[in-house]
């Protein structure tokens, strides 16, 4: 069975997007998110789960908002 990864991302309705990764294991899961976030702009804070070192998943906030015209 092939392996993947995903990457779901929430809206909140103050603009702040939420990602969270899950099906990547350690470092993999902020290395496939990485230029998606440089993109959005500064990550203003990261969450590793418990499972970080077997089937990895973080949450993390991004400070961009969709009404500052960067969509």
């Amino acid at each position: 069975m092939a392996e993947y990864q995903r990457i779901e991302f929430v809206i909140g309705k103050d603009g702040r997007i939420t990602e969270q990764v899950s099906g990547a294991v350690g470092s993999h899961c902020t290395e496939i998110t990485a230029a998606l976030e440089n993109a959005l702009g500064r990550v203003e804070k990261q969450e590793l789960t418990s499972e970080y070192d077997g089937a990895a998943q973080v949450s993390e906030s991004l400070p961009h908002r969709l009404d500052q015209g960067n969509a």
